[in-house]
């Protein structure tokens, strides 16, 4: 029976493409930039409408900054499985202005994408699971599991109250899985799964010197420069081969489990193919790592941006009064922000007392679900369905992402699906979406509801 309404749902969704990038356009002219405080209590209310149209019970979380919008329909009965879709409603902000070929938040198509700020990080993504229970409920009247769907409002500053809200409202979040679609895959030939994500701490170590700016040549010699004093401190941090020296850096760096070094040695991506896209004919030191243990087994140290002293044209010749360099160190299970917090700022103290080190933000923790987890074929086989190949199992992406709220917070599997491609420009100007990968989201999700019904 479930696969005969299948049937009439896709049919729903082939025929509906119009009316659901109608309903896609309407959510993206929307602004909702959550960082400048721009339209986004006004997108919540368009998300809760949208699932209100869908069928869901709706409500909004309130939080101290912006609100999560939740849906539910929980009429399957207890026999069946629930499964919690994931989003995020909130967006970049779209400067600069001037490099965008359309206005930002009025969506338009070329060659066969969409072009808007926010369209593929999140709004179409999110939209699809949307879409897919709208049409449910349209042609059935009714889902064939249980649905949770919490959209919010802050992950691109961060995700600040998110963890707070999932603690709290536990029983309102209650699932077997956590669904996400976010980000694009590796390559348009393979639809992926990704099972976790790396963590992340952001820190800023500072320098200070003479208390201005000084002659180069009167005080040479004579003054510290915090520039090198920044230097210095950075070389004990880090060997020439790249491997951290941070004393305990590695020190609860989980090994891949047989699954998932397998999964990561089947991985199909060309490496030379992807370094040349940006420019590159090599990778950083040491020379015979594999990429997929570069981005899922070793955590990383980087230097994301070093000011000091003059930069401007021509030449100036000073001793800097102060110095700063912001760190990004992202983290694999079992590393923990605040564990790596105490080993980076206890090196710091013994190798550079002169240099202070900040913490910057709270971090986010590292989060994965086994790749031999029990719902995973479940996925894989609606996702194969809904894009035509079998998909990819990723163990861990590199970037981070707020999925430890699920895995730790809420003790459930989550899993990632990527619905865009590479070509998405997230966080650019002229981001934009497919409309065929929009299409195929959408079945993909329909079709997910279906074979968990099933399972």
């Amino acid at each position: 029976m479930t696969t005969t309404r299948l049937d009439d749902v896709l049919a729903s969704i082939d025929e509906g493409v119009a009316t659901d990038l109608d309903g896609l356009f309407t959510l993206v002219r929307q602004p909702s930039i959550s960082a400048q405080n721009v339209g986004v209590g006004d997108c919540a209310e368009l998300v809760r409408d949208f699932m209100d149209d869908a069928g869901l019970e709706t409500r909004l979380l309130e939080t101290s900054g912006h609100p999560m919008v939740l849906g539910t329909w929980l009429e399957a009965g207890e026999d069946k499985p629930t499964i919690l879709f994931y989003g995020h409603y909130d967006v970049q902000p779209p400067e600069p202005l001037d490099l965008w070929d359309s206005e930002p938040f009025e969506p338009t198509i070329r060659d066969g994408r969409i072009y808007a700020r926010g369209v593929a990080d999140n709004k179409a993504q999110f939209f699809s699971h949307l879409m897919a229970i709208r049409h449910w409920m349209r042609i059935v009247g009714e889902l064939p599991v249980n649905v949770r769907f919490i959209a919010e409002g802050e992950e691109e500053v961060g995700s600040p109250h998110l963890d707070e809200v999932i603690a709290e409202h536990r029983d309102l979040l209650e699932a077997d899985l956590v669904y996400t679609s976010d980000g694009p895959v590796q390559d348009v030939g393979y639809p992926q799964i990704s099972f976790g994500v790396r963590g992340m701490l952001y820190i800023e170590l500072r320098a200070t010197g003479p208390n201005r700016d000084v002659h180069s040549g009167h005080w040479g010699g004579v003054a510290p420069n915090p520039a090198w004093m920044l230097v210095d401190a950075l070389r004990t941090m880090r060997d020439h081969e790249g491997n951290i020296t941070i004393d305990g850096f590695h020190e609860n760096v989980s090994e891949p489990t047989p699954a998932a070094r397998a999964a990561m040695d089947a991985l199909p991506f060309d490496t030379a193919k992807m370094l040349s896209e940006v420019g590159l004919d090599g990778m950083t030191p040491p020379a015979d790592l594999p990429w997929a243990d570069r981005i899922m087994a070793r955590p990383t140290l980087n230097i994301a941006g070093f000011t000091s002293g003059y930069g401007g044209p021509g030449s100036k010749t000073i001793i800097p009064s102060k110095a700063t360099v912001k760190i990004d160190m992202r983290l694999v299970p079992d590393q923990t922000p605040n564990e790596i917090w105490d080993k980076v700022s206890a090196h710091v103290a013994k190798h550079a007392p002169n240099v202070e080190a900040v913490r910057l933000d709270g971090g986010m923790m590292p989060s994965y679900t086994p790749v031999e987890h029990p719902m995973a074929e479940i996925v894989r086989n609606a996702v194969e369905r809904g894009f035509g190949a079998r998909p990819i199992d990723v163990p861990l992406v590199g970037g981070s992402l707020p999925d430890a709220v699920w895995t730790r917070t809420l003790g459930k599997p989550s899993f990632l699906v990527p619905y865009g491609d590479p070509q998405q420009a997230n966080h650019a100007p002229n981001e934009s979406y497919a409309i065929e990968r929009f299409h195929q989201g959408i079945r993909t999700s329909a079709i997910l509801l279906a074979e968990l019904a099933s399972s």
